[in-house]
């Protein structure tokens, strides 16, 4: 199993830098002459597909260990518990603010749905990044102190 990941994580590499190297030979799009974006296209297309197969990894994995280890139950249930706090606080305090953002494309503002649900996004990953943050440092401190 381990070396199928292995290989399944050099296939996924080996698709992002030749993506990479794609829009870096094709240049800026904004300044090209034909204004050809379809390698950022690509990218941001394979960058949701990451972000979706990540998610789904996390979750098949999750499910996976409960299965083979019916005592981290308790676990899995507060850590989905603290997810769904959070995803639902940052949901509650963003529909609560009344930011309009102006869309350049057609000079007007984006909804409520899209502008409550960027900053839901964006209030959760600074709580991940905090979180990831405050975990590597208490590891280095306990990892001391050992």
């Amino acid at each position: 199993m381990k070396k199928f990941l292995n290989i399944l994580l050099g296939i996924l590499m080996a698709i992002t830098v030749a993506l990479l190297a794609y829009n870096l030979v094709l240049g800026d799009p904004l300044e090209s002459a034909s204004g050809d974006d379809s390698a950022v296209s690509m990218i941001l297309m394979w960058t949701y597909f990451l972000f979706v197969f990540g998610i789904a990894s996390a979750i098949f994995c999750a499910l996976f260990g409960m299965i083979q280890n019916p005592a981290g139950i308790k676990g899995t249930i507060l850590s989905l518990a603290l997810v769904l706090i959070v995803v639902g606080a940052s949901y509650f305090i963003s529909a609560g603010h009344n930011i309009q953002i102006v869309d350049l494309q057609t000079n007007g503002f984006f909804g409520q749905g899209e502008t409550v649900l960027t900053e839901t996004s964006i209030l959760v990953t600074y709580v991940a990044f905090v979180a990831a943050f405050a975990t590597a440092v208490v590891t280095e401190i306990c990892s001391v102190f050992k």
